[in-house]
């Protein structure tokens, strides 16, 4: 059988370079445990539309675009500059705040030397250059599981174990919690990718879910990353919303009711929200990835009596609005009864919903 660590960097690619480079990569047993490295972060803002960007400050991982309209990016690296492509974005949002206004969209940035944006009505942008592997070392990291429960996974990273700066969820004093945790009776299942250019075949997801926290956390000042859990394209799971005990993530301290989060507008409390890395408007996930889905799907609706081929009767205790929705349904879904538009889990994967719930309930 093979380790979680080959296992993972087979999968996704990683190799011994991707993983002497990744200075936040996970520790396995036997392994010395790297530090957590602190995200890098640099703030351009207002880049008017179509003005090329070099990019000087640090070496970078990832960018996160902001703009007021629909926009689209293209990258320049040693090879020259990448064609146009247009960025997607997902209605986002805390239930207990108003929606953030514009676009932000993440893009995987590496060996990027320079960049252009362009909105579709002119009008400018703000680009923050990301760097979340080379920052200076803080804590020592947890070991990764594999498992969730009952659930075996070819690997499950805690928010320790990924590299979670948990600092950035507090005021700069460090005495006040940005997004305390309030828990709330489940309800449904919600899937989505992360629908961002160049996330397909990543190198570092760790990387990546660092870069999504501190996106979510600090930039859409969420207070915290939006997600329940994450998926990688190896099947990796990472915890995401800080919800208390590691071994039962999105549940809280009664391991029934489950942390809010902020990964469907206005449509949260009660909703646990599962994310695959990757863009699948023209792909699908992983065979690795989809399995994970199905498994971690099937524990939670297994734990909460959720029937994953039914129908619930929606009602959010924070804001009264609700709905008749799939159990397990996309991001997409949720704009029948009055979420904001998305193209989320991404035009090719949507469609394959009606299979995984039927893989969902045959696991059961």
């Amino acid at each position: 059988m093979l380790s979680r660590r080959k296992l993972l960097a087979g999968a996704t690619g990683l190799g011994a370079l991707g993983l002497a480079a990744a200075a936040g990569a996970t520790a396995f047993a036997g392994e010395t445990a790297p530090r957590i490295p602190a995200t890098l972060a640099h703030r351009r803002p207002r880049i008017a539309s179509r003005t090329r960007t070099d990019v000087a400050d640090f070496t970078l991982t990832h960018l996160s675009v902001a703009a007021p309209a629909a926009a689209a990016v293209r990258l320049r690296t040693s090879a020259g500059w990448g064609d146009w492509v247009d960025l997607t974005t997902c209605a986002g949002g805390r239930d207990d705040k108003p929606a953030p206004t514009g676009r932000r969209s993440l893009i995987l940035a590496r060996d990027v030397t320079g960049y252009e944006v362009q909105t579709a009505d002119g009008s400018a942008a703000t680009v923050t250059e990301l760097n979340t592997v080379d920052g200076p070392a803080g804590a020592i990291q947890a070991v990764g599981a594999d498992r969730i429960g009952d659930c075996e996974l070819p690997a499950y990273l805690s928010r320790a174990a990924w590299g979670a700066d948990e600092s950035l969820r507090f005021s700069a004093d460090g005495a006040t919690e940005l997004w305390p945790v309030d828990y709330y009776p489940p309800q449904a299942f919600t899937v989505h990718h992360t629908g961002v250019y160049e996330h397909n075949d990543d190198p570092d997801p760790l990387a990546t879910v660092r870069a999504i926290y501190y996106d979510d956390c600090v930039l859409d000042g969420y207070g915290d990353v939006g997600y329940q859990l994450l998926i990688d394209e190896a099947g990796a799971v990472y915890e995401g919303r800080v919800s208390g005990d590691d071994s039962l993530p999105a549940f809280g301290p009664d391991g029934v009711a489950v942390a809010n989060g902020a990964h469907v507008g206005q449509f949260n409390a009660g909703n646990i929200g599962i994310v695959l890395l990757g863009r699948f408007t023209d792909t699908q996930p992983t065979a690795a990835a989809r399995e994970s889905l199905v498994k971690v799907l099937a524990y939670l609706a297994g734990k909460t009596g959720i029937d994953p081929a039914g129908k619930v009767n929606y009602l959010n205790p924070v804001n009264l609005k609700g709905g008749t929705v799939d159990a397990i349904q996309g991001h997409r879904d949720w704009a029948t009864i009055g979420a904001g538009s998305t193209e989320c889990p991404g035009d090719a994967f949507h469609p394959t919903l009606a299979s995984v719930r039927a893989d969902v309930a045959a696991l059961l």
